[in-house]
């Protein structure tokens, strides 16, 4: 767990209780728009796929430019913290958010998938100052021994804006009227092309407005409590000044170097299979959905459609009656992202009741298992066993980050530093999925690096914990 970065002598009266409600609030409200964020880019990828006229690999770059931002920006984020507080530097990376956002509307109008890439660069950078702030101010936020709980109460708001993003997205990018889609489908496919370029602006500037609201709330109307005044557990304090004797790093730590390694393949595992989970279901080559399939598309579509009116559109019903397609797609890609979320629900719980490391070794086998079992099965229930692995990954995030930052003292920051660099692995192994689908065999054989990752995840939850 997190541990106070200055001693102190244990006092001799009980300090009265501190409210967190407050700063938890706060907390959770970024976390929700963390994940709508990252998660509209499943959707935005095959949309650009199709806008752009690109291949596998040359969509899966953006991935690669949003979370390639997390490796860049991780350090300098760690500095601007250091000189602004965290207050402030969750303002300037709200605002830095909307300027990506911002970058949407000339990327719309230009069909350019290179300043499409810069502006989901720059929503990255912005993301990643604010991670780099919120995590660890989280998992310190209250006693160290609910350190895991705290993560997976913001970790539900982030799954669940990261449930509802895709949904919405895929209504607004791949539904639509059908009036709409049969006067498209009569265009020369330039001028439709650059039509449906346009429908990507209004989520966007929509976020904008959303994210300087918010960045006048931090400015204007809160204050957050110092993260070095808060105490931890006596117990993670004495392990902590017994870790630091020798150390002069947080690289010093092997337990810290073998956790970065693990939320990188998590990562990059959780954003890989969201990424590709549209086109592993194309590939599979369902011509005829199941009635529970169709069932949820219909419910969820008739739930979400009046999000079509904000902008603009008029709302029909998805069609399920020619197989799979990439609007059933976008609604799986959310039930896949919901499943992280109802693991989130059911572990906060679990994870007060029993050893955080035991359930981590769970979820981590069964993940591995079900890309293996998928690998191994054909058309629809080769992809539902990969949605499931949405509810596998959903407490991977709170018991790795605050094991992985377990006794580092005031090597805290430093360590949270890197564990957010090691997001990268979000703009790494997205890609090379995509190098092995088009170079080296398909999607399926693509798939068995997710695999690998889970093997590597249940080494780290078994051994690799261990701090030394």
């Amino acid at each position: 767990m997190a541990v106070p970065l200055s001693s102190a002598a244990p006092a001799t009266t009980a300090a009265p209780a501190r409210s967190y409600a407050g700063p938890m609030l706060l907390m959770t409200t970024l976390f929700f728009l963390f994940g709508a964020v990252t998660n509209f880019n499943d959707v935005l990828m095959p949309y650009l796929k199709d806008v752009c006229q690109l291949t596998d690999l040359q969509s899966s770059a953006v991935q690669s430019a949003f979370f390639g931002a997390y490796f860049l920006m991780s350090l300098p984020a760690g500095w601007v913290l250091k000189k602004l507080g965290y207050q402030r530097g969750i303002v300037v990376g709200l605002l830095v958010m909307a300027g990506g956002a911002l970058l949407f509307i000339p990327a719309a109008d230009s069909r350019q998938f290179g300043l499409f890439l810069t502006a989901l660069a720059v929503l990255g950078a912005g993301i990643t100052l604010l991670q780099v702030a919120a995590n660890p101010y989280v998992s310190v936020l209250g006693p160290a021994r609910s350190a895991a709980a705290r993560v997976s109460i913001v970790g539900v708001a982030n799954n669940f804006g990261g449930s509802l993003s895709p949904l919405v997205g895929g209504l607004i990018l791949f539904g639509g009227s059908v009036a709409l889609k049969a006067r498209l489908a009569t265009l020369p496919l330039a001028q439709r092309l650059s039509e449906e370029s346009q429908l990507v602006k209004g989520p966007y500037m929509g976020l904008a407005a959303f994210l300087v609201v918010l960045a006048g709330v931090f400015f204007f109307l809160v204050r957050l409590p110092d993260l070095e005044g808060i105490d931890a557990d006596d117990a993670t304090e004495t392990t902590a000044g017994q870790a630091l004797t020798r150390r002069t790093s947080a690289l010093g730590f092997p337990h810290l170097v073998l956790g970065i390694v693990a939320i990188f393949v998590y990562v990059g595992v959780e954003v890989g299979l969201g990424s590709f989970l549209i086109r592993y279901g194309e590939s599979q080559g369902i011509q005829q959905l199941s009635g529970f399939t169709q069932s949820l598309v219909r419910g969820l579509n008739v739930a979400t459609n009046y999000a079509l009116v904000l902008f603009g559109q008029q709302a029909e019903p998805i069609d399920t009656t020619g197989g799979f397609t990439k609007a059933v797609g976008a609604v799986l890609v959310s039930s896949y992202w919901f499943g992280s979320l109802i693991g989130r629900l059911v572990g906060i719980p679990l994870l007060l009741r029993f050893p955080n490391r035991a359930l981590l070794v769970a979820v981590c086998a069964a993940g591995a298992a079900l890309v293996g079992a998928s690998l191994l099965s054909q058309g629809e229930t080769a992809l539902w066993l990969i949605v499931l692995c949405g509810l596998m990954n959903s407490i991977m995030w709170p018991v790795i980050f605050p094991l992985a930052i377990t006794g580092l003292g005031q090597f805290t920051k430093q360590g949270s530093s890197y564990l957010i660099m090691a997001i990268v692995g979000g703009a790494l192994i997205p890609p090379l999925m995509g190098f092995i689908a088009t170079h080296g065999g398909g999607l399926r054989v693509a798939f068995v690096v997710p695999m690998l990752c889970y093997v590597y995840l249940l080494f780290y939850a078994l051994s690799g914990y261990r701090v030394r």
